[in-house]
């Protein structure tokens, strides 16, 4: 999250949208675009993955062949350095905390 929330920074979001995120699905300031992309990224970090058809044809409503490629991509490298940093007990550095954004607590894997 530390690093997406600089990158997401760098690229225009404001602080309360970045806030926002845990509660993307009703929140104004998301597009639906976003939103799309977003149920995917739940979808595609659940162990194990389930991206539901549905879920995959609102993101192509919004999104490209080429874009939808980057996006799941994406998705799948957030994925991959998140596992990776747990594997080695790799912290936060609390870039979200220190701006005010206060993630939710993490749940246990089942």
């Amino acid at each position: 999250m530390d690093t997406n929330t600089a990158g997401s920074s760098m690229n225009g979001a404001s602080d309360e949208k970045l806030a926002a995120i845990f509660d993307f699905r009703t929140s104004s300031l998301y597009t639906a675009a976003e939103k799309a992309a977003l149920v995917l990224a739940e979808e595609m970090t659940a162990t194990p993955v389930d991206v539901t058809d549905e879920t995959f044809a609102e993101a192509r409503r919004w999104y490209n062949e080429g874009e939808m490629v980057e996006l799941v991509g994406t998705i799948a490298m957030e994925n991959y350095r998140a596992r990776f940093n747990c594997a080695f007990r790799i912290e936060s550095e609390h870039t979200c905390e220190l701006r005010g954004i206060t993630p939710p607590p993490v749940r246990p894997a089942p």
